[in-house]
């Protein structure tokens, strides 16, 4: 198999501190690079939607829920904070891709939901970013690819 750039930082430490083991950097390594491409990809994917990372979050967070959210629960989602979150809603709502409304039971409160414009431009966004992470994930087999969800999963459940 052909090295890759964490073969040869591996064997740049091999030569320097033969005496430690530098294994683990072989494999978070290859995981922060994968992590770094994969993200540049996606985010590039996602511009040629006309949105941002945290816009496509939210929208998708949206989406995925199926009804109207709070603020606060789509900022608890999308790892923002809350002036950030408001920032970020205050543009889509100048787009016209949401709608914020009071909140029926409480006055105080408000509910965020897609419009009909917001609802066609995520679920665009969505099958294009569906078929950009097949293509990056496509030197894996589907065997494979079960196989690194599981590893990546048992990881995360552990350190998460």
């Amino acid at each position: 198999m052909a090295e890759d750039h964490v073969d040869q930082l591996l064997a740049q430490w091999a030569r320097q501190r033969p005496d430690l083991d530098c294994s683990p950097m072989g494999v978070l390594g290859r995981v922060a690079r994968m992590a770094a491409i994969a993200g540049r990809e996606v985010s590039d994917e996602l511009k040629e939607c006309g949105l941002l990372g945290s816009d496509f979050d939210i929208l998708a967070t949206l989406r995925r829920a199926g009804e109207p959210l709070t603020p606060t629960a789509l900022y608890q989602s999308a790892m923002l904070s809350s002036g950030a979150m408001t920032a970020r809603l205050d543009k889509l709502e100048q787009r016209g891709l949401i709608e914020r409304q009071a909140a029926p039971d409480d006055r105080r409160s408000l509910l965020v939901n897609l419009t009909e414009a917001g609802l066609a431009l995520v679920d665009q966004a969505v099958e294009r970013h569906v078929a950009n992470e097949r293509r990056l994930l496509a030197p894996l087999n589907q065997e494979e690819q079960v196989q690194l969800a599981a590893l990546l999963k048992r990881w995360l459940l552990e350190n998460e």
